[in-house]
Parts: structure tokens; sequence; C-alpha cells
């Protein structure tokens, strides 16, 4: 199972990366754990400055700007 998380405040930036996340897995068919983080001191914790950004595995790939669906698929095909 691949983890996912978006961390976002939740801005309209942040729920389109969410959404466009949510459409990759399915159309990937992946099994994976994808969760929703805004809860600021996670965000700090885990030295995400700039949102929305995207971690797969613990790693981050996306920082500070909201990839299509086609951007994410990629990056989960390579984590497959």
């Amino acid at each position: 199972m691949v983890l996912i998380e978006v961390f976002g405040t939740g801005c309209a930036k942040c729920k389109r990366m969410n959404k466009n996340v949510e459409i990759a897995v399915k159309d990937l068919g992946i099994d994976a754990d994808v969760r929703k983080i805004e809860d600021l001191d996670a965000m700090i914790e885990r030295g995400v400055m700039l949102t929305p950004a995207l971690y797969v595995d613990g790693e981050p790939k996306v920082v500070g700007h909201v990839p299509c669906v086609e951007d994410i698929k990629q990056i989960l095909l390579g984590v497959k």
C-alpha cells in the first residue's frame, strides 16, 4: 500500500491537489492510503513550508504548486 499525504490549509489549491490525487489513484487502481493533513503543527514538524505539498511514502514529491492528474499519475507509477 502506498501512503500519500496531501498537506494544505484548506485553500482552493490544496483542495484541487487533493482532488487530483484522488482521481489519479482511482484511475490507476492503486492500493493507497490518501491522507489530507491540515494541521499546521504537523506540517511544520514534517518540514512543509509551502502548500500544497504532496508526499508519497514519506518523500516530498511536489511542493508549492498543484500538479495535473497526469503528473500525479507519473509520480505514483514511479513508486509502484
